[in-house]
This record gives structure tokens, sequence and C-alpha cells, in this order.
């Protein structure tokens, strides 16, 4: 609804805020999340064929969208280490940290190799008794294919073995014994579950992120809380590069919609802030995406510490209250000169008022979101129905309940309740599809139907 007249309903073109990319900015305890909750909810009304993926970095959204979204977090996702390329991967093996550059070397003339053993294992029955280098079947560190964490650290052992100067195989021994602490460690067992046994899954593992097929459930929503800190980039960064090079080699025949909360933390406007490959997925969304039929909603609290580049590739903004004035400068460059009338009102909007402007809206409007039902309104997770109530006093039960709680995301495991989820090796994707179009009738995704609905945001 209009804040200077709440009788009159405000609208949002779903459509047009979806044929580019948007953002959500506001300061913590504005309502931006109940916002984004709000949006996106209204988002799968109108195409209820659209995938959303949400990367839920506190952990409050997971029941705001009821059975519409499969919830993913450390405990139930299957995201193979081979899907990680080198910068991801390494950035797994050295916690965060920069590589060492002997220990670098060791692994980019390895991984390829590899590859190459895991591919002449599949092709066992074809080849019969012939042998074929490994070397020569052309694999880079990056490209997308199964390899074993045994034959990995067998090949880092053979060339080890060969060296005659104990002193130079230090590194060696470090980079094992990398690789032994991380494969070992069980909040890593979403990457290294397996590792060893084999099967290209990387079919089913797009499908289940990504909802193809949907089952019912377009929207996946990855919880990101429960992941170790010195992962966090990592991850984002691969299902960030997953979800633009599907698009890309689909030609955009399933569009998605990725969005990220917290934005800034993975696209900093400072380039020592951050994981590089990070950054470069989210730009490369939002420079390119939309040709590939990849959205990008961006969330965050603070507007200035993200990438300009990124941000200025949004066409329709909505704007709560910020009261950093760094923040306020980097959205007046942002609006056009005919709304910066409005932009004064920034500092003193109350909670749900919000600024929309872009290609989603008729003109600039200040309006207020509508309430969000109570069973869709985004809270932590902390407060589950296991925990003691805080009536009762913070006891012993309280702290050994919490305790529970803490160990188990670092050591149990949940089975997926998608049914549709298993760990069977399948066929490789189709090829690159040719002159595909954006929307496919198959997907049930109809232009002219979508291009005259729009959902009121009251």
């Amino acid at each position: 609804m209009l804040q200077q007249d709440r009788s009159v309903t405000a609208y949002v073109d779903v459509e047009e805020m979806l044929s580019k990319h948007f953002a959500v900015l506001g300061s913590t305890g504005v309502g931006k999340s109940s916002g984004v909750s709000l949006l996106l909810n209204e988002i799968l009304m109108v195409r209820p064929n659209l995938r959303i993926f949400l990367l839920d970095v506190h952990n409050e959204y997971g029941r705001g969208f009821g059975e519409k979204a499969l919830v993913l977090n450390p405990r139930n996702l299957k995201l193979p280490f081979w899907l990680f390329n080198f910068e991801e991967i390494v950035d797994v093996l050295f916690a965060g940290r920069p590589g060492v550059a002997e220990e670098l070397e060791i692994l980019a003339e390895v991984i390829p190799i590899a590859k190459g053993i895991y591919t002449q294992y599949q092709n066992a029955d074809r080849i019969g008794l012939k042998r074929i280098d490994p070397k020569s079947i052309g694999y880079t560190v990056d490209t997308p294919v199964p390899y074993r964490l045994v034959d990995l650290i067998s090949l880092i052992d053979e060339r080890m073995g060969k060296l005659e100067n104990r002193s130079s195989r230090i590194q060696y021994h470090k980079l094992l014994s990398r690789i032994d602490a991380v494969k070992n460690d069980p909040r890593y067992t979403f990457m290294f579950d397996n590792a060893n046994v084999g099967g290209d899954t990387m079919a089913e593992v797009i499908s289940h992120l990504f909802r193809l097929p949907a089952n019912g459930k377009p929207m996946t929503i990855m919880q990101l809380a429960g992941f170790p800190a010195e992962v966090v980039d990592s991850v984002v960064s691969v299902l960030c590069r997953m979800a633009f090079d599907f698009g890309l080699w689909s030609d955009g025949a399933s569009p998605l919609l990725f969005v990220c909360e917290e934005a800034h933390r993975y696209a900093s406007a400072d380039r020592n802030i951050g994981f590089g490959p990070t950054r470069k997925a989210v730009s490369r969304i939002a420079k390119e995406g939309r040709k590939y039929g990849v959205y990008l909603g961006l969330v965050t609290q603070r507007p200035a510490e993200l990438d300009a580049t990124i941000i200025s590739q949004c066409n329709t903004l909505f704007a709560m209250r910020l009261a950093n004035d760094r923040d306020q400068a980097l959205l007046r460059s942002a609006v056009s000169d005919a709304a910066a009338n409005l932009l004064s009102f920034v500092p003193s909007l109350g909670t749900r008022e919000v600024l929309a402007f872009g290609e989603g809206v008729a003109l600039p409007t200040r309006l207020r979101f509508k309430e969000v039902p109570q069973y869709q309104l985004p809270r932590s997770e902390s407060a589950i129905s296991t925990m003691p109530s805080v009536a009762a006093g913070h006891d012993m039960n309280f702290v050994s309940a919490v305790l529970e709680r803490w160990r188990g995301a670092t050591s149990s495991r949940d089975v997926p309740n998608d049914p549709g989820f298993t760990e069977r090796p399948i066929a490789p994707p189709q090829p690159r599809m040719a002159d595909a179009p954006m929307l496919q009738p198959s997907l049930g995704l109809d232009p002219d139907r979508f291009s005259l609905l729009k959902r009121p945001l009251r």
C-alpha cells in the first residue's frame, strides 16, 4: 500500500522485476527479512514454475515457505569434493588461508591425472586391456568430472617415493596431512562422504539442488549457518558457479532466481576481503546471467560494502531504512535524478516501509509492505520445539540441550527427504541445446500469461 494513503494499493510488476535483477537494501531490524519472504512468496504464486535458490545465511527462512521449499544444510547436503574447482578445493584444504606454492604445484599436477584414472575405471569394459595414459585424456584441474580421493593420495605418495632428498618430501607430507585432516573432519562429511567409492552423480546433484524436476518444491533454501566458517565461501562459490554454468549450457531453458542474503559477505567492494572466486561467480551472474535465464536477487544491510559493479546491474531496488551515510550515498548514485527527492526519507523510514525504484514499479514510490502471515515470518531455527522454554529458566537442562544441538551440527547426518535423490550413478547431462527458447512451453512458462500478471504488495 502507499505510505501516504493506505487505501491505495501499490503494485510491483513481478514480470518486469524478474526480467533483470533486483536488490533489497536495509539496516537490521527494519523488516528486511519479512519483506524478502513476502516478495518470494508472491513470486512463487505468480510464477509457480520458476525455480528459486535462496542462500539463507542465518537459517531463518526454513519454515516460511512450507511444502514449496526443499531445505538443505550440512546434515542432508551431498556436494562431492570433485565438483569444486581448483581454487575452491585449495580454499577448503588450506582453511581459507593462501595456499603454499609448492603444495599447490603438486595438486595442480596430480588432480588431472586422478580424473584420468577415474575415466579409465569407468571405460574399462570398452578399452579392454588397452592401457591409456591418464595424462593423454586432456582433463584440466577445473574439468567437472569425478575423481577418487584414494587415487589422488596414491599419486602423491608415488611421487614422494621417487624423491631421493628427504627434505624435499616435507611438502608432500604436509599436503597429505591436510587432505587427511579435512576428509576425516565430520563437519566436511557433505563433501567427502563416499570419497573413494566413485560414481558420476553430478547430474543428480544439480537436479536436487536446483529442483529439476521440482517435484512440487520449486524452491531450495540453502542454510549456511551450520557449515564450517572456513568453507562457507567455497560452498557459495560452487553453488553460484554451477547455477550460472547450467544456465549457460542449457541456453536458459529453465529460468532460475538466485537470491543471495547478506550479499556483501560474498561480493565485497574491498577486493582484499573475502574469497575472490565467490565474488567472481556472483559478478558473473549479475553481468551475464540474464542472457541464460539466471536472475539475481541481492539482499544486504550494508550496500556500500557490496561490489558497486554488481549492485549497478540491479534494475529494481527496494530501499528500507539506511542510517549509514556511505550506504545512502551509494543509493543516491544508483537511482535516477527524478527519484532523488525521495531519498531524504531513507534514514527515517519505519518498519516495513520501503522506497521502490526501477523497472518493477511504475514510478518511484514510498510504500509499506503488507503484513506477512505468522507462518511465513522468518525466524531463527534456534527456537525449536526440543529446546526448553525460556520461561522455565536457563538451567542445566537448557545448557545440555544447547550442547546437544552444538555437537550434532558437527557429527550427525540426516538422510535427504527428497525421494528423487539417490546415490546411483546416472547418465551424463545431455549435450548443449542450440537455440533453445528462454521460456519453454513444456516447462509451463507462458510468456503471454506472465506479462499480464501482477501481485499487490499492500
